[in-house]
């Protein structure tokens, strides 16, 4: 009888093509995520990057806060890094908050077309 192997979060696994493939962005997003210090993945003896599981949702947290709530990159930073010093779920908090603003947002407000506005513009 053989035992699956439990997995760890906190193990890195992916290298950067597999990474961004999974959060659906660029390589070069990823380097720019770390070059920011929003990431720090492990390298190999031959310098690759490695990413964990836990590295995938922060970058997820980083495209969550950036597109959907319109916080830039050092924004993001400042929220990890009181996150990390208060000790709580501040991002949870904010994707809870998000998520039902945009439930009530879509009950409240049917879905209509905007009429075209007509404007000139430099006659």
């Amino acid at each position: 009888m053989q035992r699956r192997l439990e997995r760890d979060p906190t193990r890195p696994v992916y290298v950067i093509s597999v990474a961004a493939g999974i959060v659906s962005v660029h390589p070069r997003t990823l380097r720019i995520y770390e070059d920011e210090g929003l990431l720090c993945p492990a390298r190999t003896p031959t310098n690759i990057r490695l990413y964990s599981e836990n590295d995938i949702r922060r970058v997820l947290w980083i495209r969550h806060l950036t597109r959907d709530r319109g916080v830039n990159l050092a924004g993001v930073r400042i929220l990890f890094e009181l996150e990390e010093r208060l000790g709580k779920r501040i991002l949870e908090v904010l994707f809870d908050e998000g998520t039902r603003d945009a439930e009530s947002d879509a009950e409240e407000t049917p879905r209509t077309p905007r009429a075209a506005t007509s404007r000139s513009y430099g006659a």
